[in-house]
């Protein structure tokens, strides 16, 4: 049986259907015969009449053999195509993101899922995204996953999401940073091939000058000294400010304590030359590296690059 590729064709109310159409034509007819989209069929056909993109769509399934864009259904009724009644909007993207699991849990030809952007809050869990979501499905308890951002210069990997800074401190913890980088360890070995250098930043400006009470010296530093007893390749504290200027060069991740530590840094070098790369799940799952960009719809200006970066990554394992 060919290997398949699953795409959640994501939030409508976005840049979604442009950057599927622009990665679409680019891409070979031997890769075209491996993506299933998730979507709403008639919702698509709308999108795409509006924008003016002329794509021959298949309503199918999964063992549909067509270099056609094939498309899973998700049954819903949609009137205006790019405004959405919230409800709706909020059971399609649960739907579809559920589809996607089930397809990647029970058929064992599925490479893994790419998902386009959604916003968080249709998601309707509390500060936390598509990564969580699917660890949700994938009944991982111990809060293990982990968020990378990676192109072939750097990946950069995340302690904590999602979340307000002001509750980050409270949340790391020693336990949490020897999870999370044993699980950035394991996975890259599994699925890249490499046993990587992983460089962890510190929490404070100057990493708090190592005070006694600082979360440097409390969790992050005795969390660095049990991973390097497991024979894991782990440098830190690492000042954040200053990591990024030259030093960053010498490690295959930089794991950063929260969100806008790494990934700030990451986008002023890269922009969106980046996917988003979820490790510690039943499959793989990657993303674009962007938004919704809502002030781009119609505008043919959206970008495309994350999207086939995504989609030649994932075929890359089938």
């Amino acid at each position: 049986m060919k290997k398949k590729i699953i795409i959640v064709a994501g939030d409508p109310e976005s840049i979604n259907s442009e950057i599927l159409f622009k990665s679409w034509i680019k891409l070979s007819n031997q890769v075209k015969k491996k993506i299933y989209l998730i979507s709403n069929v008639n919702l698509l056909n709308k999108q795409f009449k509006k924008l003016g993109i002329k794509i021959d769509i298949e309503n199918t399934n999964i063992n549909s053999n067509s270099n056609k864009l094939k498309v899973i259904d998700v049954k819903l009724r949609f009137k205006n195509p790019f405004k959405i009644n919230r409800g709706t909007l909020k059971k399609y993207i649960k739907n579809s993101l559920n589809i996607a699991h089930n397809l990647a849990t029970k058929d064992k030809n599925v490479i893994g899922i790419i998902n386009c952007p959604i916003k968080k809050n249709l998601l309707e869990l509390n500060n936390v995204g598509v990564t969580e979501f699917f660890a949700k499905k994938c009944s991982i308890k111990n809060n293990s996953e982990v968020m990378v951002i990676r192109n072939n210069k750097l990946a950069v990997a995340l302690i904590t999401t999602h979340y307000d800074l002001k509750n980050v401190a409270n949340m790391i913890s020693k336990n949490l940073i020897i999870k999370k980088i044993k699980t950035i360890h394991l996975h890259y070995k599994r699925i890249l091939n490499k046993k990587p250098e992983i460089g962890v930043l510190g929490l404070n400006p100057h990493n708090a000058e190592l005070r006694k009470n600082s979360e440097e010296i409390k969790k992050i530093t005795p969390a660095i000294k049990s991973l390097k007893k497991l024979g894991i390749k782990v440098f830190g504290p690492l000042v954040a400010d200053t990591v990024f200027i030259e030093e960053y060069k010498k490690f295959d991740v930089i794991v950063g304590m929260y969100h806008d530590q790494v990934l700030t840094p990451f986008k002023a070098m890269y922009k969106f030359d980046a996917i988003n790369f979820t490790l510690g799940l039943n499959y793989l799952r990657v993303s674009p590296d962007h938004g919704v960009a809502i002030n781009l719809i119609g505008k043919n200006k959206a970008d495309e690059n994350s999207l086939l970066q995504c989609i030649k990554f994932i075929n890359k394992f089938g």
